[in-house]
Formats: structure tokens, C-alpha cells, sequence
């Protein structure tokens, strides 16, 4: 154990000290400084940024458990963002910097009045409390205790270890989050990024080598001998009728409301643009974005392989409780020596996610709510101080609800995707509508926002009418697209929308951004087509 807690220390000692020394000349004291990392990031911090603050234990845990029980087809969350990352590169992050955003709400007050960035600002607060903050807490607990097994060192139960770790790495996260503000998540992320690329790989690799007697070729041919069906990417299970609202992801979904989800996550959510809007010119915003296509296609070894690893050490012994599945196998294969280091990128990996989406709800809402509606004239170091406050009543409150997401039916994974959708979709819809369709107005974004929500939840929860729930996503955008034009034709025509160049930053695109592209095209392509047979 000493060993062990060694090893932890050191490498988490490492990355608090590199950060801390990066940012010595840094001022965290204005708007752009604190909230956008004074917009001088470089594409390998974005992408490093990028990887971990959309990687963190619930995939860990939450998408190995299900690629367990579930087999390889959750891989499309993962091996499609390659593509969503295509259009953020190409389309998205020319026009947001070139407005000079600081949010994605911003963009919608642009474009259409203030109260729609209001409403959407306050739902990306609300998505972040209720869903992502507690489920990364939760998730990075469990692995912990599992590992750490902090509940017999502390000589109290299982549900007082989680609870305790839940409130330690909530702790450590805002207080990264708090003082640091994104440059500090930043260059906390890059290290830990590719830490994480490190010891998540070290998985599978140190089990293919047992089960192969030292070859992880044999040890990958034998996972694959005992259950090939689990390595098949293409789902067959039914989207629509009887049994859809249980499938996991059905593969027709992957053209319907998937996409949609995909495109909002990597292209409009605050916690994950929030790094492109920082970028030191398009050119850097491009690479990082294209940079994080290319790993999201190298992620399913770390966040699915290890799941079908785990059916070959315990068949379906597990099955009533997946998401204990990653814990054990780390356990099984990693050694001692390693297991400091291993924790050390995991609560990384959640102080990433955590405080990242903090910095983000902060921003939102010391710019877009306190600025807007409580002092106008507020300056930076103002602002600063509001969004400081802002980030320690957020994590406040996800700590408090986090042990209350266990047990989750379908894994802590399905239940945050689910739970997403009540928010993703609307915003996703207006968003769209606000760079696609120039004669949607503000009382249109309005109500396709509001029925954007009431859909949702009357479909999946009220109703539960039987379609997957991202098959809902698909007919909920469409709707909404249509209720914003309808509702566009009864009212009156505001002023037409046009994009300044804010002469921020310089816009000239990387020139390999197009042929990068393809390539990432090509790539997910193949993953599909040597899989969709296995």
C-alpha cells in the first residue's frame, strides 16, 4: 500500500506542479483570462483538454460495464464523434471565433434576443447539476473504493467509503476549477490526457498478455474464440416495437437521433467548445478538434475492449451489477507498483470532467445571467469572483446528489445519455436553426425550445412508448425544426442576423484540416465495416 500511495503522490504531485508553473505569468483576473485561458490555446491542449474532459469514469466504468453485457455495440458514441468532430473543425469553429464567443448561449442572443439565451443558459446549468457533475462523482467513487478499497481502510461500509470519496474529489475538483479556471483544467488535462491514453491501454494489454501466456495476440484470439459475438459492432436489436425502449443502441439509430446528439455534444456543448473558443487561432482550434477525432477512433481499446476482456474472466456472473466489471479487472491484471498511478490518471480524469464542466457553468452564468440581470456594468474581476462563487455552489450541490444515482437499471452510462436527452436535443435544434435557417425568429427559438423539452418527457417517461430513446432524439429535432418555422410565419420578422468579424484572432485554417478529414472519414469506415461481421 505504501508503494501504491507512493506513486499516487508523485504523479499527482507532477501535474499540480507543471500546471501551477505554466500559469505563472498568466492573469486569471480578467473575463478571457479566466474563462477562455486568455484564448491561447494550442491544438495539442485542446485535443489533450478535449479527450479527458469527455473521458472520465462514467466511460470507464459506465461503458466497459455495458460492452460487457451489452457487447461491442456501444463503440458508436465513440468511433461517430470522429465525425461530429469533422463538422466542428470544418463549419463550427471558423464562425465561433470569428464572432469572438465566449458561450454558446452568447451565439443565440446574436442571433435571436436575449431571453432565448437566458432559458438556454439556465438549461445547460440545470444538465450540468442533474446529470453530468453527480454521475462523474459517482463513477469515480465506485472505481476508487473498488480499487483503493478506502471503505476497509477507514474501517466504515462501502456506501461511507463512496460517500466520503465523492466528497474528497468533489473538494479537489472545484478547487482546481475554482482557482485555476480553464487554463489551470487545461494543462491539467493535457498531462493526464495522455496519461490516461497510457494506463488505459496498460489494461488490456497486461490481460491479453496473461490470457496469451505472454502474447496479446493469442490473449485477444482466445477473447475473441469465447464470445465473437460480442465483438460485432452492428446491433440487431429493434429500435422500433416491442423491446426497443430496453435495447442499448440499436444499430438505425445511429442515423436518426444519434448524429443530432453527436453534432450538438462536440460542436455545441459549453463544457467541450469552450476549449475551441480559447484557441489561439483557427488554425490551432482546427488541429485540436481533428487531433480528438482521431483518438475518439483509439478509445474503444481503453472504454469497450476491456469490457469483452471481462466476459472472458467472469461469463455472466456479473451481469446483474456491469459496472463493477472495470474495477475487478483492474484489479486482476494491473500490479501493485502501478495501481498509484493508475488511481492518480483516474481522479484526473474525473477532476477533468468535473471541473471542466464547472468552469463552464460558471461562465455561463456569470456572463450570460449575473452580467445580463443583476449588475450590468460589472467588470472582470467582478465577474471573475462571481463565477469563482458560482463554481463552489455547483459542486456543492453535485456532491450532494451524487451517491443517489446508484443502481442504475441499464448502466450509469445508458442512464446519463437518457437523461441528456432532455436537454441536448432542444438546445441542438435552436442552435441549428440559428446558423441554418435565417427565418426562424426569437418567439420560434422560444417555443421549439419548450417543446423540444415537453416532447421528450412525455414520450420516454409519461408515455413510454416503445422506440429507443435516440430514436425519440431524431423525432423530437425534426419537430422542433418544424414548430420554430410555423411559429416563425405567425410572428413578426425580427432584424436579419449578420456575423462579424470581431478581428480577435487570426482565421486562416489549417492547411491539412480537409485531408485530415478524409482520413478520419476513412478510418471510422473501416472500424465499421471489419467489426459489423464479427
Amino acid at each position: 500500500m505504501g508503494v501504491t500511495v507512493l506513486t499516487f503522490l508523485l504523479y499527482t504531485g507532477f501535474v499540480a506542479f507543471y500546471a501551477t508553473w505554466q500559469l505563472r505569468r498568466d492573469s486569471l483576473n480578467t473575463q478571457d483570462g479566466y474563462f477562455l485561458g486568455g484564448r491561447s490555446l494550442t491544438g495539442v491542449v485542446i485535443a489533450g483538454s478535449l479527450l479527458l474532459t469527455n473521458i472520465s469514469t462514467e466511460h470507464l466504468v459506465g461503458m466497459n460495464g455495458s460492452a460487457y453485457r451489452n457487447g461491442a455495440i456501444i463503440v458508436a458514441w465513440e468511433v461517430t464523434s470522429a465525425l461530429a468532430l469533422i463538422v466542428g473543425a470544418l463549419y463550427f469553429a471558423p464562425k465561433y471565433l470569428k464572432m469572438g464567443l465566449t458561450t454558446i448561449p452568447e451565439f443565440l442572443e446574436k442571433r435571436f434576443d436575449g431571453l432565448t439565451r437566458t432559458i438556454v443558459a439556465l438549461l445547460l446549468i440545470i444538465s450540468f447539476v442533474a446529470t453530468l457533475l453527480p454521475i462523474v462523482l459517482y463513477t469515480g467513487a465506485l472505481n476508487i473504493e473498488a480499487i483503493f478499497e478506502i471503505s476497509d481502510l477507514l474501517n466504515v461500509s462501502e456506501r461511507e467509503g463512496i460517500w466520503i470519496t465523492i466528497l474528497i474529489v468533489g473538494i479537489i475538483g472545484a478547487v482546481y476549477a475554482i482557482f485555476g479556471g480553464l487554463k489551470m483544467v487545461a494543462y491539467t488535462d493535457t498531462i493526464n490526457g495522455f496519461g490516461l491514453l497510457v494506463a488505459g491501454l496498460l489494461i488490456p494489454t497486461l490481460a491479453l498478455l496473461h490470457i496469451g501466456d505472454g502474447n496479446p495476440l493469442t490473449g485477444l484470439s482466445a477473447v475473441f474464440e469465447h464470445s465473437p459475438e460480442k465483438f460485432n459492432v452492428i446491433s440487431k436489436e429493434p429500435g422500433v416495437g416491442e423491446g426497443a425502449r430496453t435495447a442499448i443502441l440499436p444499430f438505425e439509430v445511429l442515423f436518426t437521433g444519434l448524429v443530432i446528439n453527436q453534432v450538438y455534444f462536440w460542436t455545441m456543448h459549453q463544457s467541450i467548445i469552450q476549449r475551441v473558443l480559447g484557441a489561439v487561432s483557427l488554425k490551432e482550434a482546427q488541429k485540436g478538434l481533428l487531433f480528438t477525432g482521431l483518438l475518439k477512433i483509439l478509445v474503444p481499446f481503453i472504454i469497450v475492449l476491456p469490457g469483452l476482456i471481462g466476459f472472458y474472466y467472469y461469463g455472466e456472473d456479473l451481469y446483474d451489477n456491469p459496472d463493477s466489471v472495470y474495477p475487478l479487472l483492474v484489479k486482476e491484471v494491473l500490479p501493485l507498483w502501478l495501481t498509484g498511478f493508475f488511481v492518480a490518471v483516474m481522479m484526473g480524469a474525473i477532476f477533468s470532467t468535473f471541473n471542466s464542466t464547472l468552469n463552464s457553468a460558471a461562465t455561463v452564468f456569470s456572463l450570460g445571467i449575473f452580467k445580463r440581470y443583476i449588475q450590468r456594468d460589472a467588470g472582470d474581476l467582478k465577474l471573475v469572483r462571481v463565477g469563482k462563487w458560482t463554481s463552489a455552489l455547483l459542486a456543492i450541490f453535485a456532491i450532494g446528489i451524487a451517491p443517489f444515482v446508484a443502481n442504475a437499471p441499464a448502466g450509469l452510462y445508458q442512464l446519463l445519455q437518457q437523461l441528456n436527452g432532455i436537454f441536448f436535443i432542444p438546445i441542438a435544434s435552436v442552435v441549428t436553426a440559428g446558423f441554418l435557417f435565417p427565418r426562424v425568429t426569437a418567439a420560434g427559438a422560444k417555443a421549439g425550445l419548450f417543446f423540444g423539452l415537453g416532447f421528450y418527457v412525455v414520450m420516454d417517461y409519461v408515455l413510454a412508448v416503445n422506440l429507443h430513446f435516440v430514436h425519440i432524439w431524431g423525432i423530437e429535432f425534426v419537430l422542433n425544426i418544424l414548430v420554430m418555422h410555423l411559429v416563425s410565419l405567425a410572428s413578426a420578422e425580427g432584424t436579419r442576423f449578420e456575423m462579424n468579424d470581431r478581428g480577435l484572432l487570426d482565421l486562416k485554417p489549417w492547411k491539412h484540416a480537409k485531408a485530415f478529414s478524409i482520413c478520419l472519414i476513412i478510418l471510422t469506415l473501416i472500424f465499421y465495416l471489419s467489426l459489423g461481421n464479427a
